[in-house]
């Protein structure tokens, strides 16, 4: 058996495709979403991601405002920045790329963040929200999961679902969506006794742990769904790669399904992102939710 490929490169540009049309009914209206993304320092890999970013916000007829400061910015300026754009009404997402320079306190930062301008769905607000099923800013890359795993399996109900990690930005709000989808969850990790046991159990296993193919294909039971959020960069004969927390090769002999890395759930992050914002807009301006955009 060869596990179905889940191809979240097409899926984002689906994904895309409706945001833009949804930008262009608001357009007709006079209202235009804004995304503003704020970078502090010279991250060389969160360059390339502000940059990928804004180029896909104005790709979908959005406007795209960057904010650029440098490493040594003192914290009270960044608060400054971002009690700016919590007043500017044609800013209806805001994003503080992490990670911050050392001097400055991250969780500060973000829950200075109007929670309903916060399109990575980082503030306690927000977090709260989702912990106890209300409407809430979902971070994007758990959102872009969850519509993947809804496309693939239709109802998730009942299923079982292991999640091996439990960080504040993936792990965590994971399994707050898959129990409002009502799966049977499981938040797994390193301490975890017989993690091998707890993953053979999985309907749909979710690896965001940050170790390079760290999941082996008899970790995984025959048929399940797997979501590998996993980027790590190996070198193989000399060479850079990208790879999983999933061994791809033997997981892809056992799974029913699977997200290939590169090329799975990466895509869908940014394009989860376009979607919060627009979102955003709607509710900030009263207008009904745009459908399939939102958990």
């Amino acid at each position: 058996m060869t596990a179905t490929l889940i191809d979240g490169k097409s899926f984002a540009a689906t994904l895309r495709a409706r945001v833009a049309e949804h930008v262009q009914r608001l357009k007709a209206d006079g209202l235009t979403p804004g995304l503003a993304v704020v970078l502090v320092g010279e991250d060389p890999a969160s360059e390339v991601y502000v940059r990928n970013k804004g180029r896909q916000t104005i790709e979908a007829g959005m406007q795209s405002f960057e904010h650029k400061l440098p490493a040594d910015t003192p914290e009270a300026e960044l608060l400054d920045l971002v009690a700016r754009l919590n007043a500017d009404p044609s800013v209806h997402g805001i994003l503080v790329q992490l990670p911050l320079p050392r001097h400055m306190d991250a969780d500060k930062v973000i829950n200075a963040i109007d929670p309903a301008k916060d399109v990575d769905g980082f503030h306690i607000s927000n977090v709260g929200l989702l912990g106890t099923g209300q409407k809430s800013m979902v971070p994007c890359t758990p959102l872009g999961c969850l519509m993947m795993l809804r496309d693939h399996l239709g109802d998730l109900s009942g299923l079982n679902a292991v999640v091996v990690g439990r960080s504040n930005i993936v792990g965590k709000p994971m399994a707050q969506l898959l129990l409002g989808e009502s799966c049977t969850v499981t938040i797994a990790h390193s301490r975890t006794r017989d993690l091998a046991e707890v993953c053979r159990r999985a309907d749909i296993l979710v690896a965001a742990v940050g170790r390079p193919e760290m999941i082996p294909g008899d970790w995984i039971k025959p048929g399940a769904t797997v979501i590998d959020v996993g980027i790590n960069r190996v070198e193989r004969d000399g060479k850079p790669r990208l790879v999983g927390d999933v061994d791809f090769a033997s997981a892809s002999r056992v799974a029913g399904a699977i997200t290939p890395v590169p090329g799975g759930v990466g895509p869908m992050t940014i394009a989860c992102l376009l979607a919060n914002t627009v979102t955003a807009c709607c509710r900030a301006n009263g207008l009904p939710e745009p459908e399939g955009l939102t958990a």
